[in-house]
C-alpha cells in the first residue's frame, strides 16, 4: 500500500510539474537565457507595450514606484549606450532618484521591474538580455540626450531584439543545482 501511495504522490508531483512548465510564465522563468546573438528587425509596437507594462506593474518596496522608463529606439543613441546594438533593438533605461547607488529598495525595485521586462519580452519570442555594464558612462556622458528626469540616475538597462528560437536550456549558461543552493530548515 505504501508503495501505491508513494507511486501517486510522485506521478501528481511530475504532473504537477510537468503543467507549470507548460504555463508560459513559468516558462519564461525556468528556461530564459541571456541573448547574445540578435537580429535586425523593428519590434513591434504592441510587444514593447506589453513589454513595458510588465515594468510598470512590478512590485516595489511600498509601492513607491521610483523608476522612470526611457525607450531608446534611436540607433545611434542605442550605439552610444551599446556599442554592438543591433538595427531594431530597444534599450529601456530604467532610472530612479539619487545617484543610482546608495539606495538599496530603489535599485532592488529598478532590479525587479528589468527583471519583469526581460522576462515579458523572452515570453513573448523576443531575446532580452540586463546590461549594468554601461550605467556609469551613461549616468556621466548621456544623461541629457537621454532626456532623464532631474536628479535621476540610470540603474539598469535593457536590450530586447529578434533572436533565433533556439533551445534555452542549452544556450543558457550552467546553473547551479538546488542542492549547493538552497537550505531547507
Amino acid at each position: 500500500m505504501k508503495k501505491i501511495i508513494l507511486s501517486v504522490c510522485i506521478l501528481g508531483m511530475c504532473a504537477f510539474t510537468l503543467g507549470a512548465q507548460e504555463n508560459s510564465a513559468v516558462k519564461a522563468i525556468v528556461y530564459h537565457y541571456a541573448a547574445r546573438n540578435f537580429f535586425s528587425g523593428a519590434i513591434s509596437k504592441a510587444d514593447l507595450d506589453t513589454i513595458i507594462q510588465a515594468g510598470i506593474h512590478s512590485p516595489s518596496a511600498a509601492n513607491r514606484q521610483p523608476w522612470h522608463f526611457t525607450v531608446v529606439q534611436n540607433a545611434a543613441l542605442a550605439r552610444q549606450i551599446i556599442s554592438n546594438n543591433t538595427d531594431g533593438n530597444v534599450l529601456i533605461v530604467i532610472s530612479a532618484p539619487g545617484d543610482g547607488k546608495t539606495n538599496g529598495a530603489q535599485i532592488l525595485d529598478c532590479g525587479l521591474a528589468a527583471q519583469s521586462m526581460y522576462l515579458a519580452a523572452q515570453a513573448l519570442g523576443l531575446g532580452s538580455r540586463i546590461y549594468t555594464g554601461p550605467v556609469d558612462s551613461v549616468n556621466k556622458d548621456l544623461k541629457s540626450a537621454l532626456s532623464l528626469p532631474s536628479n535621476h540616475n540610470v540603474v539598469v538597462i535593457i536590450r530586447i531584439g529578434k533572436v533565433q528560437q533556439v533551445d534555452a536550456v542549452t544556450a543558457a549558461s550552467a546553473r547551479n543545482s538546488a542542492d549547493k543552493l538552497v537550505t531547507y530548515k
